[in-house]
């Protein structure tokens, strides 16, 4: 975590790594950098948000690169890996039924979608996720884009959040 002073006043590369984490997607991250200075944390994110706002499909295609499967523990010391493991500790403490759920749900969502189930775990129970997870798999491919997407923005926005204060 750094503060709002220090990303602002920064190099910029070390403003660009102190948010690489909170997505994949690089052009978001040069874009927020580029914009700074910021005059406080609500002009950050608000700036963030925005720079979300015409994300679809080919951004989340870019930014599951960095997303593990939920329910299985991501791997390294990338920061990335970090804040995974950190947002997915509930369903990694989570009984060996509902792991297994969760892992079965997760083969059904990747023969349809062709992709990683992407949800905000963080605040979310085991059975919270596993519903979501049911409920996804009932979606079009169009719909599921929609949502994940949505999901998307609130994993960057929380990282944001935690990652510049």
């Amino acid at each position: 975590m750094i503060s709002l002073k220090q990303f602002n006043d920064g190099d910029i590369q070390s403003a660009q790594q102190a948010i690489a984490h909170c997505v994949a997607i690089e052009a978001w991250q040069t874009q927020l950098v580029a914009r700074r200075p910021y005059r406080d944390i609500a002009a950050l994110q608000a700036v963030a948000s925005a720079l979300t706002e015409g994300w679809g499909k080919d951004e989340l295609t870019l930014a599951l690169r960095a997303h593990p499967r939920i329910g299985e523990r991501p791997t390294g010391e990338s920061s990335e890996a970090q804040a995974s493991r950190s947002e997915q500790a509930a369903v990694q403490d989570s009984d060996r039924q509902s792991k297994e759920a969760i892992r079965l749900g997760n083969q059904r969502y990747e023969q349809r979608f062709q992709r990683v189930f992407l949800i905000r775990a963080k605040g979310r129970s085991p059975q919270e996720i596993l519903a979501a997870l049911q409920q996804r798999l009932q979606l079009s491919e169009a719909e599921d884009i929609e949502v994940s997407v949505q999901q998307l923005r609130e994993i960057t926005a929380l990282r944001l959040q935690e990652a510049i204060q």
